[in-house]
């Protein structure tokens, strides 16, 4: 079952079931799925659909924080509900700790020592944690270690 197959299996099964949020955000999902695929060459990856699902989750994410900061509480929890939909795709994040060892293995493979050479670091780790971890961790991290 592709990923798309799997969003339209959910779609109905939260039609069946009358869950509102749910629905709104696999609507969302398959929205941009499909303006995906009508823009690419018909099919779209699951490396492409991961990337469309890390966007969207951080949008509502940012979103909830601007609500929350405005005192919209009511705007807000609507967002955090969507965002939870939307995590269920995602796959699992690593630690800090993970992420961490991750990038010590790097340095030491590319045998970087100095932090002006973080751009190499990054370029590997950014590929290598695709989905995994998100690129803010990825640079404080990296930048902590070369600092060392």
């Amino acid at each position: 079952m592709t990923f798309t197959e799997k969003i339209n299996a959910d779609i109905k099964s939260a039609m069946l079931a009358k869950e509102k949020e749910k629905l709104a955000a696999l609507r969302d999902i398959k929205s941009k799925l499909l303006l995906e695929s009508t823009s690419g060459n018909g099919e779209v990856t699951e490396e492409a659909a991961l990337k469309i699902i890390m966007k969207l989750h951080k949008q509502r994410m940012e979103t909830y924080t601007l609500y929350m900061e405005q005192n919209r509480e009511d705007l807000a929890k609507e967002e955090l509900d969507q965002a939870k939909v939307i995590e269920a795709y995602l796959p699992k994040m690593l630690t800090e700790e993970e992420v961490r060892l991750e990038v010590q293995n790097t340095i030491s493979e590319l045998g970087v020592t100095s932090p002006q050479e973080i751009g190499k670091v990054m370029g590997v780790l950014t590929k290598k944690l695709a989905g995994k971890a998100d690129g803010k961790i990825i640079s404080v991290l990296a930048k902590e270690e070369l600092s060392k």
